[in-house]
C-alpha cells in the first residue's frame, strides 16, 4: 500500500498527472462555485443545466466529426446557456412554478442529448469511441490537450469570482439592496449563470453530466457547516471539492475498473457526512450537546424559580424544602429535579441539609438568580398586558419560556419602557434590581 501510495504521488506516471491535474481543477472550480449557487437557492439549476448540456457535446461532435474538445466546449456552453435563458423565461412568463421549469428542461434537453447521442452510435463514425463517457465522466480518458483547455477554464472561473468576489457576495445575500444601491444585477445574474455553464462544462468528461451537480452542491454544502464566512465558505469548499478530486482519482488508480467521478462524490459526501454531524459550532453533535445543555441551564433556573416561589408564599426564606414540595409547584419528571437539586448544590445555589428525605434551601448566590428570573417573568407579562394588549390569564405560558432567554440589555429596556414598575399584572411583587 505504501509503494502505491508512492507511485500516485511521486506522479511519476503521466497519465495520472493529467487526471489528477483535471480533478483538482474541477473540485476547485465547482466547490467555489457552487458557494453561490447554493447561497443563492439555485442549487438544482445546476443539475438541470448539467444535463442540458448533453446535445451541444452531441451537437459539437455532429459538426466537427471528432471529440475536439474546444468544440465540444462551445457546443456545451451554448446550450447551457441556452437551458438558463428558457428555464427564465418559462417562470417569468407563465404560471409554472420554478421547480417544474426546472424539472421540465432537465429531461427535456436531457432526452434530446440522449436521441443525438444514439444517432450518433448508429452513424459508425470512429471516432465516436468515449463520447458516452460524458453521461457519467471517465477521467481516465483526460489526455494533455483536454486538461490543458479545461484547466484554463477551471482557473478563469476561479479568477473571476476572486476578482468580483465583493459584487458576488451581495448578489448572493441581498439582491434587492444590490438593485437599490445601483448594482448592475442583471449582469451579475448573468455572469454567475455563465459562471456556473462553463463549471459544468469543466467537469464533463471528469464526472459526467449525471453527477456533475453533486460536485456543485456537495463541497458548499459541507462546507457551510464549518462557518458563517462567505470567504471562509468558499476557501473550504474548494479545499473539499479538490480533496474529492484526489480521492476519486487514487480510489481509481487503486482498481482501474472503479470510475473517477463517482469517487469523487462518495468522497464528498463522506466529507459532507462528518461536517454534519462533527463541525464544531453547527455540526449535529455540537447542537445536540447545546441542546443539552441549554435544556439543564432552563431545568436548574426552574427549580431555583419554584423555591424562591416557595419562599415567597409563606415567607419562610430560611425554611428547607424537600423534592416533593418542588413537585407540588413544578411539573417536572422527580429524577430531573433531584439531579438539578445536586447540580445547584455543587454550584453553591442551594444548601443540602440530608435527611430522609433531604432538604433543600436557597444560598444567597441562588437567591439572587432566583429573584432575577422571577423579575423578568413578571416584566415580560407586564410588557405583554400593557403594551402588546394580551389577556393577564394568556401571558403566563409565554412569559415562562421569555425568563430564560432575556439577557440584560432587554431587561433594561422593558424596566424603561415600562416606568420601573413594581407590581405585575396578577398583583405580584416585581423584584427590584438590587
Amino acid at each position: 500500500m505504501i509503494e502505491t501510495l508512492f507511485d500516485f504521488f511521486s506522479l511519476q506516471d503521466p497519465n495520472v498527472r493529467y487526471v489528477l491535474a483535471g480533478t483538482i481543477l474541477l473540485g476547485i472550480s465547482a466547490g467555489v462555485l457552487g458557494c453561490f449557487a447554493v447561497l443563492r437557492g439555485r442549487a438544482l439549476v445546476g443539475d438541470a443545466v448539467a444535463h442540458a448540456v448533453l446535445p451541444g457535446v452531441c451537437l459539437a461532435f455532429i459538426v466537427v466529426g471528432d471529440k475536439n474538445p474546444f468544440a465540444l466546449l462551445v457546443g456545451a456552453l451554448l446550450f447551457g446557456w441556452i437551458s438558463i435563458v428558457v428555464m427564465d423565461f418559462i417562470i417569468q412568463n407563465s404560471k409554472i412554478s420554478p421547480d417544474a421549469s426546472i424539472g421540465m428542461i432537465l429531461s427535456v434537453f436531457f432526452g434530446l442529448g440522449v436521441l443525438l447521442l444514439t444517432y450518433i452510435q448508429s452513424t459508425g463514425n470512429v471516432n465516436q469511441s468515449g463520447l458516452d463517457a460524458f453521461l457519467f465522466g471517465q477521467a481516465a480518458s483526460l489526455v494533455p490537450l483536454d486538461v490543458m483547455v479545461f484547466g484554463s477554464l477551471s482557473v478563469l472561473i476561479i479568477l473571476v469570482v476572486v476578482l468580483s468576489f465583493k459584487e458576488l457576495r451581495l448578489v448572493s445575500f441581498d439582491i434587492g439592496f444590490a438593485s437599490a444601491i445601483g448594482y448592475p444585477v442583471r449582469k451579475l445574474e448573468f455572469l454567475i449563470a455563465t459562471l456556473l455553464v462553463m463549471t459544468i462544462t469543466v467537469g464533463l468528461q471528469a464526472v459526467g453530466v449525471v453527477l456533475m451537480a453533486s460536485m456543485l452542491i456537495i463541497p458548499a454544502a459541507a462546507a457551510r457547516y464549518w462557518t458563517t464566512s462567505l470567504v471562509y465558505m468558499v476557501i473550504i469548499a474548494g479545499g473539499v471539492g479538490a480533496l474529492s478530486g484526489v480521492t476519486g482519482s487514487f480510489v481509481s488508480y487503486l482498481a482501474p475498473a472503479m470510475p473517477t467521478g463517482p469517487w469523487m462524490v462518495l468522497s464528498a459526501l463522506g466529507i459532507f457526512i462528518i461536517s454534519f454531524v462533527f463541525a464544531p459550532k453547527r455540526g449535529e453533535l455540537a447542537r445536540f450537546i447545546k441542546h443539552r445543555e441549554n435544556k439543564t441551564v432552563i431545568n436548574d433556573e426552574n427549580i431555583l424559580k419554584t423555591l424562591y416561589l416557595l419562599e415567597e408564599n409563606d415567607e419562610r426564606r430560611q425554611r428547607a424544602r424537600s423534592v416533593g414540595e418542588i413537585l407540588k409547584r413544578r411539573r417536572m419528571q422527580p429524577a430531573e429535579i433531584k439531579k438539578g437539586l445536586l447540580r445547584l448544590h455543587r454550584q453553591n445555589k442551594v444548601i443540602r441539609y440530608e435527611g430522609q428525605p433531604d432538604m433543600y434551601v436557597l444560598s444567597e448566590t441562588g437567591r439572587q438568580r432566583a429573584r432575577r428570573i422571577v423579575r423578568v417573568h413578571r416584566l415580560w407579562e407586564l410588557y405583554l398586558t400593557d403594551q402588546v394588549q394580551i389577556a393577564g390569564d394568556h401571558v403566563h405560558d409565554d412569559a415562562e419560556s421569555m425568563e430564560h432567554l432575556i439577557t440584560p440589555e432587554i431587561e433594561a429596556q422593558l424596566d424603561k419602557v415600562l416606568d420601573r414598575p413594581t407590581m405585575d399584572p396578577h398583583s405580584k411583587e416585581i423584584p427590584q434590581k438590587l
